[in-house]
């Protein structure tokens, strides 16, 4: 039997702990005992517990100033008093310390299994919400789910809630607003977090070799493969798996993965035998789901099952006042890696200019924006001249974009033109330009506009841009 969890039970005569451990092992508790207050207080030095139950009247420490000692060596200790001699003046004082509550000798089993139960849940939810802030406050993480904005404070109040859950969670935004991050916030908050991580970027992998690595493959299952290999999934298992550009995904592996999801297991190419996997599934996508749905791109069914529990994480530029703490936890960053003491205080001025730049490569783009300012500063502090043109001068750069997008300039409203035709033209013009600039480093490309090498990519592949030498 699975434990449900782990119980202390302290008391001075032997029948009540054999009592209480049997009944509480009974029902799926690993349970340990201990004779006195100093015993008791010695166990938990050693391990913690989701519950204590505890005498009130024992020689030595006396129940109450035990409870006191549990308290001090952990604030979250659910300690569940017993006593024999239940006044309401005992059980007062009891819960005016900090116990989960008061139960009379003689008990019902009922009772005790209850308050048990629920003392537990309380530990486990705020084991979640502590591993949850945990995760949100380590380094690696922070710079991408910062956030003081009302926004934000409610995508990470879902987080919360979802983190200690099994259900598929499918993450939507736009490139650059921290997709993946979160998705890593959530598997480290969960009770999965001593698992696999695994990411999976669906569009950096070629189609032909996409089912290989999701799901492995036998020696000889294909031209090339020499070896047996295991999936990601299989790799993933008891852990989680980050489905990022899930949209990318072509439709005969939509078909599998709805299985996986379904089914919970999958077929390594080559192999007649299924396998069996725990994995939770996160997925994300910058483009619109419901769209690709309607336009036949993607499977009604999988987008259902994916989305049980959908995060809208909000562009920067609908959550503004974020960007002074963004800014001011790369500065700290790129302070430490070039060995800078650039000031996290912003000047006015230049606060302005970052809080009313539109930011569309979002947090990634203000990242690179403010390494780029660290950098180059020439003293102590970030001036405009350190900003990149389009934000330190916002006009002159409008007025660049009027002089070379020939083609909308030239439209004519009122006769009406298709609006995704346009964009598509004017990202294909913006690439083209920053590739020539360049010299067709696509890296470096990436960086001038503020995108990440692999959406680039993406984007150079599916508009079949001509890469010249």
């Amino acid at each position: 039997m699975a434990r449900k969890g782990s119980v202390l039970v302290v008391d001075d005569e032997e029948i009540m702990r054999d009592v209480l451990e049997t009944l509480l092992s009974s029902e799926g508790y690993r349970v340990d005992l201990a004779k006195t207050g100093e015993e008791g207080l010695d166990a938990y030095t050693k391990r913690s517990y989701d519950a204590v139950l505890l005498d009130v009247s024992m020689p030595g420490i006396g129940g109450l100033r035990a409870l006191e000692e549990f308290l001090k060596l952990d604030p979250e200790a659910v300690v569940v008093m017993i006593t024999a001699y239940a006044t309401f003046d005992t059980a007062i004082a009891a819960w005016e310390k900090g116990a989960f509550g008061c139960i009379r000798k003689p008990f019902q089993n009922e009772h005790i299994s209850a308050t048990v139960a629920a003392g537990v849940k309380r530990r486990r939810k705020e084991e979640e919400r502590r591993s949850l802030r945990q995760a949100m406050s380590r380094e690696v993480d922070r710079g991408a789910i910062v956030g003081r904005s009302d926004i934000m404070q409610e995508v990470f109040r879902v987080v919360e809630q979802v983190a200690a859950a099994r259900s598929t969670i499918l993450i939507t935004g736009e490139s650059g607003t921290g997709k993946e991050l979160i998705a890593k916030a959530i598997h480290e908050a969960s009770p999965r977090a001593t698992k696999p991580f695994v990411t999976v970027n669906s569009s950096n992998i070629p189609t032909e070799l996409l089912e290989s690595e999701l799901f492995g493959h036998t020696r000889g299952a294909f031209t090339g493969a020499i070896a047996a290999k295991k999936g990601l999934f299989e790799v993933a298992d008891g852990g989680s798996i980050f489905l990022d550009e899930i949209g990318d995904i072509p439709p005969e592996t939509q078909v599998r993965l709805l299985r996986v999801i379904q089914e919970r297991e999958f077929t390594p190419l080559g192999d007649t035998s299924p396998r069996r996997v725990d994995v939770r599934i996160i997925a994300a996508t910058n483009i619109d789901l419901k769209e690709a749905v309607r336009q036949g791109m993607f499977r009604e069914d999988l987008y259902y099952r994916l989305s049980v529990v959908p995060i809208e994480l909000p562009p920067l530029r609908d959550r503004r006042q974020d960007v002074l703490p963004l800014a001011q936890h790369f500065i700290r960053k790129y302070n430490a890696e070039n060995s800078r003491q650039v000031s996290e205080q912003i000047a006015p001025d230049v606060l302005s200019l970052l809080e009313n730049y539109s930011w569309p490569g979002n947090v990634r783009e203000l990242e690179n924006a403010i390494e780029r300012a660290v950098v180059i500063a020439p003293g102590d502090e970030i001036s405009r001249e350190c900003l990149r043109p389009e934000i330190a001068d916002p006009q002159a750069a409008r007025a660049v974009v009027r002089e070379g997008s020939g083609a909308a300039s030239a439209i004519d409203v009122g006769r009406g033109i298709n609006f995704y035709d346009e964009v598509r033209r004017f990202e294909i013009d913006l690439i083209r330009r920053a590739l020539d600039q360049t010299g067709g480093h696509q890296s470096r490309a990436a960086r001038l506009l503020g995108m990440n090498p692999t959406t680039l990519n993406s984007k150079i592949k599916t508009y079949n841009i001509n890469l010249r030498a």
